[in-house]
């Protein structure tokens, strides 16, 4: 049964060993039934809270209410996090370990002893002294994208509703599915949701707000060759695969993940297969500005004409698809919605720190669809692999924001 007085610790152990993996390459939604596992437990506990309009849709987005308890006509605020994690390491059979009053040095991963948390590494761990400190066995991920987000809305909700002294407006959740394969935000109900303005709970160091992203865009390549028997295919043949290989091996090396940093975008092969009568390369190309997407974009298909001019009986197909676009151009227009979160993070003892994400969040899309969204901190840290990391007291830290944020959208109110 749902424990409606748990800790975020309690509810964070408790959902991350639910296996929410998403899948790039199913086609529904959400891509893995087993999602709608997490979802089902979230409506469980919520409604153990109270909000009886708690429910889980068919296309595993859970939705729910806090009331308002104030006169004033305040915003309404949604708080979304996602349940899937990444499908870039296993996330079944997660075994999370509980370092106890962490004294500082390395944490050594129980289930696999070539999996080490180094400090030189994780330079954040030193900040973490006498905390206790969330780790996987080494053999999974953790999980913490984004479930430490879901731990801290959750048990926010449930000190609000013990606490009906704290004044606030109409308080909307959303935990959605999808997020880690771009999709996220694809059936979510805004007009159901009903929120003006909204936060994602999926940053990682405390004290650090995102109000910009990546833009971000597809691109595929299709590339066919000229087959024939390799017995006569002298001045004949034309290998796709080695077309494919030659498009690759010319990418500017100052313009890949590995090389970039800060606001510097880059041109990321994910994936390439074929044969040699035809063969496909997929990449993701990231830049803060538009500008910088079309120019990598025009860059790529510049590479791809050059090798192909050594190929004349090959043609090739360039597909380039929008993914997601940077939500600071939606938050300009509101600049309410990061002063609020700014002021209660200081009032939590924190100095804000306004930082971009070299990524993309529910919050890129949502913002895009007509809600404003920043992203919050959620303490987590080594996202995507075996050396993830948490803090309770990091995730205590955002639930207190959590808090916070509304109380001065209530005060803020005419």
């Amino acid at each position: 049964m749902p424990l409606p007085n748990a800790t975020v610790l309690d509810r964070f152990l408790r959902y991350v060993v639910i296996d929410t993996q998403s899948n790039a390459a199913s086609t529904s939604q959400p891509s893995t039934e087993k999602q709608k596992n997490l979802g089902r437990l979230l409506e469980q506990e919520l409604r153990a809270l109270g909000l009886d309009d708690a429910h889980l849709d068919e296309h595993g987005n859970v939705y729910a209410t806090i009331p308002a308890n104030t006169e004033k006509a305040v915003a309404t605020i949604c708080f979304c996090a996602h349940m899937d994690t990444a499908p870039d390491f296993t996330g079944t059979g997660v075994k999370p370990q509980i370092v106890r009053n962490y004294q500082g040095g390395d944490i050594n991963l129980v289930g696999d002893p070539n999996q080490v948390i180094k400090v030189e590494e994780h330079p954040e761990l030193k900040a973490q002294l006498g905390h206790d400190i969330v780790t996987t066995d080494g053999t999974t991920l953790l999980g913490a994208d984004d479930k430490a987000g879901i731990a801290e809305i959750m048990t926010a909700a449930q000190f609000l509703l013990a606490h009906p002294e704290i004044k606030h407006g109409p308080i909307k959740l959303l935990f959605t599915t999808d997020e880690e394969i771009g999709r996220g935000a694809d059936k979510v109900d805004l007009e159901k949701l009903g929120a003006d303005f909204g936060y994602t709970l999926d940053g990682s160091t405390v004290g650090e707000i995102q109000s910009e992203n990546f833009s971000a865009d597809g691109v595929t390549i299709e590339i066919s060759g000229v087959p024939i028997h390799p017995g006569t295919a002298k001045g004949k043949m034309e290998n796709a695969i080695k077309i494919a290989s030659a498009i690759v091996a010319r990418l500017p090396q100052d313009q890949a993940p590995e090389t970039t940093e800060g606001r510097e975008g880059f041109i990321h092969p994910i994936s390439i297969c074929g044969a040699m009568e035809g063969a496909k390369i997929s990449f993701i190309i990231r830049d803060f500005e538009e500008d910088g997407l079309t120019q990598k974009e025009d860059l790529l298909k510049t590479l791809t004409e050059e090798v192909l001019a050594a190929y004349p009986g090959s043609t090739y197909r360039f597909e380039v698809k929008q993914q997601y676009r940077n939500m600071k151009e939606v938050l300009n227009r509101h600049p309410e919605v990061m002063e609020n979160l700014m002021e209660a993070t200081r009032r939590i003892g924190l100095e804000p720190k306004i930082d971009s994400i070299r990524g993309g969040t529910d919050g890129a899309r949502l913002s895009f669809m007509g809600l404003p969204c920043p992203n919050i901190y959620t303490g987590g840290h080594a996202y995507h692999s075996p050396l993830e990391w948490i803090s309770v007291q990091d995730m205590e830290t955002s639930v207190r924001a959590i808090v916070e944020l509304v109380k001065v959208w209530e005060e803020r109110a005419a």
